[in-house]
């Protein structure tokens, strides 16, 4: 089976409403989706979000890698052989994690529709039968905040992620109220988008949460000050997760070193895809390092890969892909049974795209063929 064709596809996704965290306001997600055809007719397809933020990348500098560099060297190649794949890309162009990930994914994706099986069985198998689903709540007043988490209770979620990181007096407010209302049945994990800057500031404001006892603390500090997780972590006895902290393998090695965190959030979109993300699993598990598999709010496509990998890895005990539950209109048909997510036995990524929708949220697109 060869690549015969890479359609690439830069879409809007409408949002229902605006996503707000420390360092952005998203009012829609721009997406890039690749279309990918090989000799035997299997059609298979990928999905890269950007962050300038977080990665370096933005929509358009997507695009234009995958249409003018990766795409091209691709043509004629098995998408099966990942470690060729992955090779040739990184000949290609260094990093660019999220436009690599839209390759990787689009691979996985035709080879599981090839042999007629899920992409986690490509990766060892199903270990998980089902993920409880945590609802993300945007940077909003503590009384809007706490307002969304209780309907959200009410809904059947269990456990809420807070976003914050504008000000770190300000945060404890919000968070101190969605605790108040929920009461403390309910987890509640607070994700700081590297929002409060130093360890100093972040000591200060745990001080201040002791009574809130929180689920973990995710990335409160600037992603490249690993040392200041490590100051963090030693001095506060709620776990931590790095995230925009962790892109690929040398910030793995670097965390396993330092004993940085307790958690670590893999996304597809900083690591390159599937494939590097299992790596980044096999690594945190031999660290005893607890992983969840992360999103960058991505479609059914991108969300569903990140499913494939959590779902077949036992060190993988959290997920948060809730980007289909935030879009008004989706290129996908992932399906969430709020409060959880299971997955089918359809083969490859198990999504049906729907063309119709596709071509209605296209922006530009452009065709790269052997």
């Amino acid at each position: 089976m060869k690549i015969t064709e890479i359609e690439i596809f830069a879409i809007h996704l409408p949002l229902v409403e605006p996503f707000v965290i420390s360092y952005a306001t998203y009012d829609y997600m721009p997406s890039i989706i690749v279309k990918m055809t090989t000799d035997s007719g299997h059609v298979g397809y990928g999905e890269a979000v950007a962050d300038e933020h977080v990665t370096g990348e933005s929509w358009e500098s997507t695009f234009a890698v995958l249409k003018n560099t990766l795409a091209p060297a691709l043509i004629g190649m098995d998408p099966a052989e990942m470690e060729k794949i992955h090779e040739r890309m990184d000949k290609e162009i260094y990093s660019v994690p999220a436009a690599k990930a839209a390759i990787d994914i689009a691979c996985y994706d035709v080879v599981g529709k090839a042999l007629d099986v899920p992409v986690y069985t490509l990766l060892g198998g199903r270990y998980h039968d089902e993920f409880p689903i945590t609802h993300v709540l945007s940077i909003a007043s503590p009384a809007h905040m706490a307002d969304e988490a209780e309907h959200r209770v009410a809904e059947g979620y269990r456990s809420l992620k807070m976003k914050v990181g504008t000000n770190v007096m300000e945060d404890v407010k919000r968070i101190q109220a969605v605790r108040e209302r929920v009461g403390d049945a309910i987890a509640i994990r607070v994700d700081v988008n590297q929002g409060w800057v130093n360890s100093a500031a972040t000591l200060q404001a745990l001080r201040k949460l002791e009574q809130c006892d929180l689920d973990w603390l995710e990335q409160p500090v600037k992603a490249d000050d690993i040392d200041a997780m490590v100051e963090i972590k030693s001095k506060t006895p709620v776990p931590v997760m790095i995230d925009e902290g962790l892109r690929g393998v040398r910030e793995m090695r670097e965390i396993i070193a330092k004993r940085a965190a307790d958690k670590v959030n893999i996304k597809l979109m900083k690591c390159g895809g599937i494939y590097p993300a299992m790596k980044l699993a096999h690594m945190a598990e031999m660290a005893g390092i607890e992983c969840q598999v992360g999103s960058m709010v991505e479609s059914s496509i991108g969300s569903a890969a990140g499913f494939q990998v959590a779902f077949s890895k036992k060190i993988m005990t959290s997920v948060e892909l809730t980007g289909p539950l935030k879009f008004s209109e989706d290129v996908g048909n992932l399906h969430y049974n709020v409060p959880f997510i299971r997955l089918t036995e359809k083969p490859g990524l198990g999504v049906d795209v729907d063309e119709s929708v596709l071509a209605k949220l296209t922006v530009f697109s452009e065709k790269v063929k052997g």
